[in-house]
């Protein structure tokens, strides 16, 4: 691969390693050194440049151009491809190591203030929901919103939904109810986030709750954002230059924020949040009085084009080691270490103040694919229960949350990691009538406390079930396909969850998992459903 040359080579549009040898586009090439998968170096490659600030229109209908495009906005944005450093025997920390490298390599080549997080078997199904997810942070009262949610809806589910993929209590009704609260979890994907909140910082302002139940409050303002010379807007705009004065001790003040001990060794990285700071804030129109808005035309500047010396600075910030003795991965991008990473990472950003928000389009935001073999299903439940567990047992408990948390924010926190504990419960009830029925003995003795306990269960699952159904509109069926896999998860994933959990928090035993198969697209003439009964 080192001997092969550009001249050689007559792709177009070839992907080029940090060295300036050649990536034919595959790993399955023998005999080459730093070039085989989950051993290799860097690798970035600028697939499309970014656009001009202003608007470039097409042109009216004719042989060549079938649609007319002259009203229409025809630049697309910057496309880069990117695989960081892996080496063998080296912890590359899995999704959360993959998220960081992106959002560090973005800062330096792009910084643009808000990011958008799609897993790879998702797909953009409506053009308009990344400006209402930005409409949300760009509003007044938008700068304390971290993430903007979407739901996940999937292709290629069987009519039935067997297995009980698309979870419409969880997207349709419990996170619609947290988003009165202080806003969803972030679910690992369909997802917008704000940069600046990933880096770890703190709201400017925030509210803590005092008392059991949080109902005394204390507004704090933890830095007052200004410009850091007496110029005028215009000035600030073209500069982007603003000083940080924090009064809180997490965030520190400016100088030690940007410390390589937090986010490495890069000088390129550590100027690019000054920017993406100015970038994100409100429109001065919109701000509190005394904070410094960002100007209406801030951001139609002309981006500095990209040179070789920019990419080779990107280079640096995906090597393997250069998470090491930072705190990537712990205060700062994606939490990683844990089975529910995803989770964790929305978690300590509420924990510092933040809200989200649950944004439902009319059209779909994103679609995607889910599981609908029974093995791979039990498999995904099963990791998510496990990691779920993990946060029960650890630091990130919500029962130790800061008071920057709501309280009702916290019980759903909580709710969230310790429900596989709740299927031992189901276990007892599903083995206790056969138990009784051997030893001829029930355990409830009195007739009339049996029945008055089985009359007020009735009404109260009655009256959950009716409220649920009318938030999330599903039907009847569906209803008792998720019952069903209750039955199912509970007994077998979720107390295998909880048993590897305690399994950890006792004996210290790293717990292992495989990714979950993506479902592959089927041929023309296959069955569509075929995965479905692969186990059955």
């Amino acid at each position: 691969m080192g001997e092969n040359s550009s001249d050689e080579i007559k792709i177009s549009k070839a992907t080029w390693m940090f060295d300036g040898s050649y990536w034919p586009g595959t790993w399955e090439v023998s005999g080459e050194d730093d070039h085989s998968r989950g051993d290799h170096v860097g690798i970035i490659q600028v697939m499309l440049p970014s656009s001009d600030a202003k608007p470039v229109y097409g042109s009216n209908t004719n042989g060549k151009n079938l649609i007319d495009t002259i009203d229409v906005d025809i630049r697309l944005p910057m496309l880069v491809y990117m695989s960081r450093e892996k080496r063998l025997g080296y912890n590359n920390k899995k999704k959360a190591g993959a998220m960081n490298a992106l959002l560090r390599t973005s800062a330096i080549m792009s910084n643009g203030p808000f990011i958008l997080n799609l897993d790879c078997d998702h797909y953009i199904n409506n053009s308009l929901a990344l400006r209402e997810g930005m409409c949300f942070m760009l509003d007044k009262g938008g700068n304390r919103v971290c993430y903007v949610q979407f739901p996940q809806r999937f292709d290629g589910i069987d009519p039935d939904d067997l297995y009980a993929n698309h979870n419409p209590v969880l997207l349709d009704v419990n996170m619609r109810a947290i988003d009165g609260i202080q806003g969803p979890y972030y679910i690992g994907t369909c997802c917008i986030f704000r940069r600046i909140a990933l880096y770890g910082f703190s709201p400017a302002r925030v509210t803590e709750h005092h008392g059991l139940f949080g109902t005394r409050k204390t507004k704090l303002l933890l830095r007052k954002v200004t410009v850091s010379k007496k110029e005028d807007d215009e000035m600030a705009t073209r500069n982007n230059q603003f000083a940080l004065d924090c009064d809180d001790d997490d965030d520190a003040d400016t100088g030690s924020l940007l410390l390589p001990k937090r986010f490495g060794n890069s000088t390129s990285l550590a100027a690019s949040i000054k920017v993406v700071e100015f970038q994100g804030r409100l429109l001065q129109e919109l701000e509190s009085k005394g904070n410094q808005g960002r100007p209406t035309d801030s951001l139609t500047a002309t981006q500095v084009p990209l040179d070789v010396a920019t990419i080779a600075k990107a280079i640096t910030v995906i090597s393997c080691d250069y998470e090491d003795n930072t705190e990537w991965g712990k205060g700062v991008g994606w939490i990683s270490g844990h089975l529910t990473e995803d989770v964790l990472t929305g978690y300590q950003m509420h924990n510092r103040g933040w809200r989200s928000v649950y944004c439902i389009t009319k059209h779909h935001a994103f679609r995607g694919t889910a599981p609908i073999n029974l093995t791979d299903r039990l498999h995904q439940v099963l990791v998510w229960a496990t990691g779920s567990v993990e946060l029960f047992l650890s630091r990130n408990n919500s029962l130790f949350a800061t008071r920057r948390m709501k309280f009702l924010q916290k019980v759903d926190y909580f709710n969230n990691s310790v429900y596989p504990f709740s299927s031992f419960f189901i276990l007892v009830d599903c083995f206790l009538p056969a138990v009784s029925l051997f030893s001829g003995q029930f355990v409830v003795q009195s007739f009339v406390t049996l029945l008055t306990f089985n009359l007020v269960d009735s009404i109260t699952l009655y009256l959950h079930a009716i409220l649920e159904n009318k938030w999330s509109g599903i039907t009847i069926t569906n209803r008792w396909r998720q019952k069903q896999s209750v039955v199912m998860w509970g007994t077998s994933s979720h107390p295998a969850a909880a048993l590897r959990g305690l399994v950890k928090f006792i004996a210290g035993v790293n717990i292992s998992y495989t990714l979950t198969p993506k479902p592959a697209t089927p041929k023309d003439g296959d069955d569509e459903f075929a995965d479905l009964y692969e186990n059955l």
